[in-house]
């Protein structure tokens, strides 16, 4: 048992050695994240400052997930990972309603209960819009994607349940940039979801900053992204898809990634309030479990509400 036990551990470090010699020129550049003060108002590092024409979309990124698109709904495919954190998604944005303290301005509620509508930006197959559209306490559910591909499969599979049909769940081929412009508070969505979508587009907080304006007062700005740290890049790049093989190879550009403290620098001193952080960690065999401080070194969801009336209300988030 122990010679099979030490051959076993020979044979992957062998595997790590030659994994590691072949993302030498993809490993982490920079061992500190920018200081999450200097966010947003001074001039963002050039790689995320927005350009003229602003696009959330990356062809390299849109190529990936089309190739994903057949196996999206595979349990134990490619994208068995956020099929696993489906669930605590649904268990965080439940935490992040629950915590608003201030009365709602449309339901003189502090925490509505029904009648909810979401805005899933960058849904994918359509895991999460799913699942939130059969939610007792949903309304409607918009869900957008740059991918006809990949919108195609979630289209498929929502064909099957007769209860998901539009206006219930409405799947449109849109970007955040190229949905019409919300012109009152009933064009917002008490949810706007961006779950591991931050980290594959290539300006951030222009994104975010889109996606902000389809927050409704009183709502919510969810999403789940990863920190840029050595141990992300070893854990997710490196690991989970050079070894292990758990997540397609080229899912992730570590340099992507963002620190929380990034995200709240861009948040601070704007209309926004209740940030909330939650670190995440993928336990095998158990599924993903919240860990507190995992968010300094790895996946974790963030929730920002948007002020409603009468509440202490900064300037709109800023462009970098």
């Amino acid at each position: 048992m122990a010679i099979h036990s030490r051959s076993t551990t020979t044979a992957l470090l062998r595997q790590l050695s030659r994994a590691s010699s072949s993302r030498s020129i993809l490993a982490p550049r920079q061992l500190t994240a920018p200081s999450p003060c200097a966010l947003p108002l001074s001039p963002a590092p050039p790689s995320r400052r927005p350009s003229s024409t602003f696009s959330s979309v990356n062809p390299e990124e849109i190529s990936h997930f089309n190739s994903l698109a057949s196996s999206w709904w595979d349990p134990q495919g490619p994208s068995r990972l956020l099929h696993l954190m489906n669930p605590l998604r649904h268990d965080f944005i439940r935490e992040c309603r629950s915590s608003s303290s201030v009365p709602d301005p449309m339901t003189a509620s502090s925490y509505p209960s029904h009648n909810l509508r979401y805005l899933d930006i960058g849904c994918g197959g359509g895991i999460f819009a799913e699942s939130a559209a059969r939610l007792p306490t949903t309304a409607s559910v918009t869900a957008i994607d740059p991918s006809p591909e990949v919108l195609s499969v979630a289209r498929a599979h929502a064909r099957r349940d007769p209860s998901l049909r539009p206006p219930r769940l409405n799947y449109l081929s849109a970007t955040v940039e190229t949905l019409p412009p919300p012109e009152s508070d009933a064009d917002r969505f008490d949810v706007v979801s961006v779950f591991e979508v931050v980290e594959h587009v290539d300006e951030p907080v222009e994104f975010l900053r889109r996606c902000a304006a389809f927050v409704r007062p009183g709502g919510w700005l969810v999403g789940s992204t990863i920190a840029r740290t050595w141990l992300s890049w070893f854990t997710t790049n490196l690991v989970a898809e050079d070894i292990l093989r758990i997540v397609p190879p080229g899912t992730h550009d570590w340099n992507k990634y963002i620190d929380d403290g990034e995200l709240r620098g861009w948040f601070a001193g704007s209309d926004w309030t209740n940030a909330r952080i939650m670190g995440v960690v993928y336990v095998p065999g158990l599924g993903w479990r919240e860990v507190n401080g995992s968010e300094k070194v790895g996946n974790y969801f963030f929730g920002f509400r948007k002020s409603s009336e009468g509440e202490a209300r900064g300037e709109p988030l800023e462009k970098a």
